[in-house]
Protein backbone atom coordinates (compact mmCIF):
# COMPACT_ATOMS: atom_id res chain seq x y z
CA UNK A 1 0.00 0.00 0.00
CA UNK A 2 1.24 3.65 -0.99
CA UNK A 3 2.36 6.33 1.52
CA UNK A 4 -0.56 8.31 0.80
CA UNK A 5 -3.39 5.32 0.97
CA UNK A 6 -1.88 4.50 3.93
CA UNK A 7 -2.79 8.06 5.36
CA UNK A 8 -6.17 7.83 4.27
CA UNK A 9 -7.01 4.92 6.45
CA UNK A 10 -4.80 6.06 9.27
CA UNK A 11 -5.87 9.89 9.41
CA UNK A 12 -9.62 8.94 9.80
CA UNK A 13 -8.78 6.31 12.14
CA UNK A 14 -6.84 8.61 14.39
CA UNK A 15 -9.92 10.70 14.33
CA UNK A 16 -12.17 8.59 15.02
CA UNK A 17 -10.19 7.04 17.97
CA UNK A 18 -10.14 10.84 19.72
CA UNK A 19 -13.67 11.92 19.23
CA UNK A 20 -14.55 8.12 20.63
CA UNK A 21 -12.09 9.26 23.92
CA UNK A 22 -13.18 12.73 24.06
CA UNK A 23 -17.04 11.58 24.06
CA UNK A 24 -15.95 8.87 26.78
CA UNK A 25 -13.86 11.72 28.75
CA UNK A 26 -16.49 14.24 28.41
CA UNK A 27 -19.32 11.32 29.23
CA UNK A 28 -17.16 10.23 32.73
CA UNK A 29 -16.80 13.82 33.57
CA UNK A 30 -20.63 14.73 33.84
CA UNK A 31 -21.11 11.47 36.34
CA UNK A 32 -18.97 13.17 39.33
CA UNK A 33 -18.95 16.19 40.98
CA UNK A 34 -15.38 17.04 42.74
CA UNK A 35 -16.65 18.18 46.53
CA UNK A 36 -13.53 18.61 47.86
CA UNK A 37 -9.51 17.91 48.42
CA UNK A 38 -7.73 15.97 50.88
CA UNK A 39 -5.02 17.60 53.29
CA UNK A 40 -1.03 17.48 53.78
CA UNK A 41 -2.05 15.11 56.94
CA UNK A 42 -4.55 12.73 54.57
CA UNK A 43 -1.90 12.33 51.43
CA UNK A 44 -2.00 8.64 51.80
CA UNK A 45 -6.12 7.72 52.23
CA UNK A 46 -6.46 3.78 51.80
CA UNK A 47 -10.32 3.98 53.23
CA UNK A 48 -13.58 5.87 53.62
CA UNK A 49 -17.05 5.35 55.63
CA UNK A 50 -19.53 7.46 56.53
CA UNK A 51 -20.33 7.90 59.93
CA UNK A 52 -24.00 6.77 60.99
CA UNK A 53 -24.66 9.95 63.75
CA UNK A 54 -22.29 12.67 62.31
CA UNK A 55 -24.26 13.58 59.10
CA UNK A 56 -22.53 14.54 56.26
CA UNK A 57 -18.44 13.53 57.98
CA UNK A 58 -16.90 10.42 56.62
CA UNK A 59 -14.08 8.70 58.53
CA UNK A 60 -10.48 8.08 56.65
CA UNK A 61 -7.22 6.67 57.45
CA UNK A 62 -3.77 6.25 55.44
CA UNK A 63 -2.21 3.54 55.50
CA UNK A 64 1.37 1.83 56.40
CA UNK A 65 3.53 4.36 57.83
CA UNK A 66 1.24 6.26 60.04
CA UNK A 67 0.17 6.66 63.21
CA UNK A 68 -2.28 4.99 65.32
CA UNK A 69 -5.23 7.25 64.25
CA UNK A 70 -7.76 8.05 61.92
CA UNK A 71 -9.48 11.37 60.77
CA UNK A 72 -12.93 12.67 60.88
CA UNK A 73 -13.08 14.93 57.17
CA UNK A 74 -16.17 16.49 55.80
CA UNK A 75 -16.99 16.02 51.67
CA UNK A 76 -14.90 19.22 51.01
CA UNK A 77 -12.15 17.09 52.68
CA UNK A 78 -11.19 19.59 56.29
CA UNK A 79 -10.29 17.51 59.21
CA UNK A 80 -12.57 17.93 61.79
CA UNK A 81 -10.70 15.54 64.09
CA UNK A 82 -8.22 13.42 64.74
CA UNK A 83 -9.20 10.04 66.65
CA UNK A 84 -5.69 8.59 68.32
CA UNK A 85 -6.09 4.59 69.14
CA UNK A 86 -3.33 2.17 70.60
CA UNK A 87 -2.07 -0.57 68.65
CA UNK A 88 -2.30 -4.12 69.46
CA UNK A 89 0.96 -4.34 70.59
CA UNK A 90 0.83 -8.03 69.38
CA UNK A 91 0.17 -7.13 66.13
CA UNK A 92 2.95 -7.90 63.46
CA UNK A 93 2.80 -5.48 61.17
CA UNK A 94 0.56 -2.11 61.12
CA UNK A 95 -0.45 -2.03 57.59
CA UNK A 96 -4.60 -0.31 57.78
CA UNK A 97 -5.63 -0.30 54.29
CA UNK A 98 -9.40 0.58 54.61
CA UNK A 99 -11.78 1.63 57.32
CA UNK A 100 -15.64 0.85 57.46
CA UNK A 101 -18.68 1.38 60.06
CA UNK A 102 -21.57 -0.43 60.78
CA UNK A 103 -22.96 -2.04 63.86
CA UNK A 104 -21.34 -3.60 67.23
CA UNK A 105 -21.58 -4.98 70.49
CA UNK A 106 -24.47 -2.48 71.85
CA UNK A 107 -27.62 -2.38 69.92
CA UNK A 108 -28.32 0.89 68.76
CA UNK A 109 -24.81 2.22 68.64
CA UNK A 110 -22.42 2.67 65.46
CA UNK A 111 -18.64 1.50 65.48
CA UNK A 112 -15.71 2.25 63.36
CA UNK A 113 -13.77 -0.27 62.19
CA UNK A 114 -9.87 -0.37 60.72
CA UNK A 115 -8.48 -2.97 58.82
CA UNK A 116 -5.13 -3.55 59.60
CA UNK A 117 -5.41 -6.35 56.60
CA UNK A 118 -1.93 -5.31 54.57
CA UNK A 119 0.64 -7.92 53.78
CA UNK A 120 2.28 -6.97 50.53
CA UNK A 121 4.52 -10.47 51.13
CA UNK A 122 1.66 -12.38 52.21
CA UNK A 123 3.81 -13.35 55.22
CA UNK A 124 1.43 -12.42 58.17
CA UNK A 125 0.64 -14.89 60.78
CA UNK A 126 -2.83 -13.04 61.12
CA UNK A 127 -3.93 -9.71 60.41
CA UNK A 128 -6.18 -7.45 63.24
CA UNK A 129 -9.24 -5.18 63.01
CA UNK A 130 -9.71 -2.25 65.18
CA UNK A 131 -13.50 -1.67 66.45
CA UNK A 132 -13.87 1.88 68.06
CA UNK A 133 -17.45 3.30 69.00
CA UNK A 134 -18.14 6.25 67.11
CA UNK A 135 -19.09 9.51 68.66
CA UNK A 136 -20.00 12.90 68.60
CA UNK A 137 -16.92 14.07 70.26
CA UNK A 138 -15.32 13.01 66.51
CA UNK A 139 -16.68 16.30 65.57
CA UNK A 140 -16.42 18.65 67.99
CA UNK A 141 -13.17 18.07 69.51
CA UNK A 142 -9.84 18.67 67.36
CA UNK A 143 -7.83 15.82 69.30
CA UNK A 144 -9.87 12.92 70.61
CA UNK A 145 -8.21 9.86 72.33
CA UNK A 146 -10.28 6.15 72.34
CA UNK A 147 -9.93 2.93 73.64
CA UNK A 148 -10.12 0.14 70.37
CA UNK A 149 -11.21 -3.35 70.67
CA UNK A 150 -9.33 -5.56 68.31
CA UNK A 151 -9.86 -8.90 66.88
CA UNK A 152 -7.03 -11.11 64.78
CA UNK A 153 -7.97 -13.03 62.05
CA UNK A 154 -6.26 -16.03 60.63
CA UNK A 155 -6.85 -16.83 56.81
CA UNK A 156 -8.07 -20.79 57.07
CA UNK A 157 -5.19 -21.31 53.64
CA UNK A 158 -2.25 -19.03 53.48
CA UNK A 159 -1.49 -15.74 54.12
CA UNK A 160 -2.94 -12.79 51.50
CA UNK A 161 -2.47 -9.57 51.11
CA UNK A 162 -6.05 -7.23 50.90
CA UNK A 163 -6.87 -3.64 51.01
CA UNK A 164 -10.95 -4.24 50.87
CA UNK A 165 -12.84 -4.18 54.26
CA UNK A 166 -16.55 -4.16 54.85
CA UNK A 167 -19.29 -4.79 56.79
CA UNK A 168 -22.11 -6.95 56.63
CA UNK A 169 -24.65 -5.09 58.91
CA UNK A 170 -27.52 -7.70 58.24
CA UNK A 171 -25.67 -10.84 58.45
CA UNK A 172 -23.62 -9.05 61.26
CA UNK A 173 -20.35 -10.38 59.45
CA UNK A 174 -16.83 -8.84 58.46
CA UNK A 175 -15.73 -9.42 55.18
CA UNK A 176 -12.18 -9.13 53.26
CA UNK A 177 -11.75 -9.10 49.75
CA UNK A 178 -7.75 -10.08 48.56
CA UNK A 179 -6.16 -7.76 46.55
CA UNK A 180 -2.91 -9.00 43.93
CA UNK A 181 -3.62 -12.19 42.35
CA UNK A 182 -5.25 -13.25 38.94
CA UNK A 183 -8.55 -14.05 40.95
CA UNK A 184 -9.61 -12.91 44.72
CA UNK A 185 -10.98 -14.33 47.65
CA UNK A 186 -13.77 -13.15 49.43
CA UNK A 187 -13.14 -13.96 53.58
CA UNK A 188 -15.95 -13.76 56.10
CA UNK A 189 -15.73 -13.74 60.05
CA UNK A 190 -18.46 -12.86 62.89
CA UNK A 191 -19.19 -8.88 64.04
CA UNK A 192 -19.56 -10.31 67.02
CA UNK A 193 -16.46 -11.22 68.88
CA UNK A 194 -14.35 -11.26 72.49
CA UNK A 195 -11.41 -8.82 72.37
CA UNK A 196 -7.66 -9.77 71.60
CA UNK A 197 -10.23 -13.03 69.72
CA UNK A 198 -7.85 -14.81 67.37
CA UNK A 199 -10.93 -16.16 64.44
CA UNK A 200 -10.20 -18.14 61.08
CA UNK A 201 -11.83 -16.71 58.36
CA UNK A 202 -14.28 -18.83 56.56
CA UNK A 203 -13.51 -18.51 52.99
CA UNK A 204 -16.67 -18.17 50.74
CA UNK A 205 -15.81 -17.97 47.05
CA UNK A 206 -13.29 -16.14 44.61
CA UNK A 207 -14.03 -14.16 42.36
CA UNK A 208 -12.54 -13.41 38.33
CA UNK A 209 -12.28 -9.90 36.93
CA UNK A 210 -11.24 -9.16 33.75
CA UNK A 211 -8.12 -6.89 32.58
CA UNK A 212 -4.41 -6.44 33.23
CA UNK A 213 -2.61 -6.81 36.84
CA UNK A 214 -2.09 -4.56 38.93
CA UNK A 215 -4.96 -2.31 37.25
CA UNK A 216 -7.57 -4.95 37.94
CA UNK A 217 -6.82 -5.51 41.80
CA UNK A 218 -8.82 -4.94 44.07
CA UNK A 219 -8.59 -2.12 46.50
CA UNK A 220 -11.58 -0.89 48.41
CA UNK A 221 -15.13 -1.81 48.80
CA UNK A 222 -17.97 -0.74 50.85
CA UNK A 223 -21.31 -2.05 51.71
CA UNK A 224 -24.34 0.53 52.49
CA UNK A 225 -25.60 1.14 55.71
CA UNK A 226 -29.00 -0.71 55.26
CA UNK A 227 -27.11 -3.35 53.51
CA UNK A 228 -28.43 -3.14 49.78
CA UNK A 229 -26.00 -1.82 47.81
CA UNK A 230 -22.57 -3.53 47.24
CA UNK A 231 -19.13 -1.69 45.86
CA UNK A 232 -15.86 -3.24 44.70
CA UNK A 233 -13.23 -1.03 43.34
CA UNK A 234 -9.61 -1.63 41.46
CA UNK A 235 -7.15 0.70 40.17
CA UNK A 236 -9.41 1.06 37.09
CA UNK A 237 -12.73 0.35 37.48
CA UNK A 238 -15.41 0.15 39.87
CA UNK A 239 -18.46 -2.70 40.15
CA UNK A 240 -21.91 -2.38 41.80
CA UNK A 241 -24.13 -4.92 42.96
CA UNK A 242 -27.92 -4.42 44.12
CA UNK A 243 -28.12 -7.06 46.97
CA UNK A 244 -31.16 -9.92 46.16
CA UNK A 245 -33.83 -10.46 49.16
CA UNK A 246 -32.31 -13.50 51.38
CA UNK A 247 -28.75 -13.30 49.49
CA UNK A 248 -25.70 -13.36 51.00
CA UNK A 249 -23.06 -10.62 50.14
CA UNK A 250 -20.67 -12.83 48.80
CA UNK A 251 -23.61 -14.59 46.77
CA UNK A 252 -23.98 -11.41 45.52
CA UNK A 253 -20.49 -11.02 44.36
CA UNK A 254 -20.37 -14.64 42.53
CA UNK A 255 -22.88 -12.75 40.07
CA UNK A 256 -22.06 -10.68 37.07
CA UNK A 257 -21.99 -6.95 38.31
CA UNK A 258 -25.60 -5.18 38.39
CA UNK A 259 -23.24 -2.32 36.99
CA UNK A 260 -19.83 -0.56 36.10
CA UNK A 261 -20.59 2.81 36.57
CA UNK A 262 -18.39 5.32 35.30
CA UNK A 263 -15.03 6.37 37.30
CA UNK A 264 -12.67 8.93 37.22
CA UNK A 265 -9.07 7.24 37.09
CA UNK A 266 -7.36 8.16 39.94
CA UNK A 267 -3.43 7.89 40.33
CA UNK A 268 -3.80 5.68 43.20
CA UNK A 269 -7.25 5.15 43.88
CA UNK A 270 -7.55 2.75 46.87
CA UNK A 271 -10.75 4.21 49.18
CA UNK A 272 -14.24 4.22 48.45
CA UNK A 273 -17.54 4.34 50.46
CA UNK A 274 -21.39 4.84 50.39
CA UNK A 275 -22.36 7.77 51.83
CA UNK A 276 -25.25 6.99 55.04
CA UNK A 277 -28.37 6.73 52.94
CA UNK A 278 -26.83 4.89 50.30
CA UNK A 279 -27.85 7.27 47.74
CA UNK A 280 -24.28 7.65 46.31
CA UNK A 281 -20.63 7.11 47.12
CA UNK A 282 -16.98 9.15 47.44
CA UNK A 283 -13.78 7.99 45.74
CA UNK A 284 -10.79 9.31 46.51
CA UNK A 285 -6.87 8.77 46.75
CA UNK A 286 -3.82 8.60 47.89
CA UNK A 287 -1.66 11.99 47.29
CA UNK A 288 -1.47 15.48 48.56
CA UNK A 289 -5.04 17.46 47.85
CA UNK A 290 -5.98 14.96 46.37
CA UNK A 291 -9.63 15.28 44.81
CA UNK A 292 -12.81 13.61 46.54
CA UNK A 293 -15.44 12.21 43.85
CA UNK A 294 -18.84 12.10 44.75
CA UNK A 295 -21.34 9.67 41.95
CA UNK A 296 -24.53 8.83 42.32
CA UNK A 297 -25.64 4.74 43.27
CA UNK A 298 -26.82 3.21 40.51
Amino acid sequence: MSRRKKLKVIIPLVVVLFLAAYAKHRFIDGKYVVTGHLSKKTNEISGIAASAINKDVFYVMNDSGDKSRFFAINPKGLILSTISYPWDTHAEQHDCEDIATGPGPVTGKSYVYIANIGDNRSERKFVSIYRVQDSPAFVTKKQVDVKATVVNLKYPDSPKDAEAFMIDPLDKLMYIVTKRRDSVTVYTAPLSFKPNDTLTLKKRCSLFFQGMKPFKWITAGSISHDGQHILLKSYQKVYYWHRREGEAVWQALKRKPDAEPPYKQEKFGEAIGFTHDGKGYYTTSEGVYSNIYYYKTP
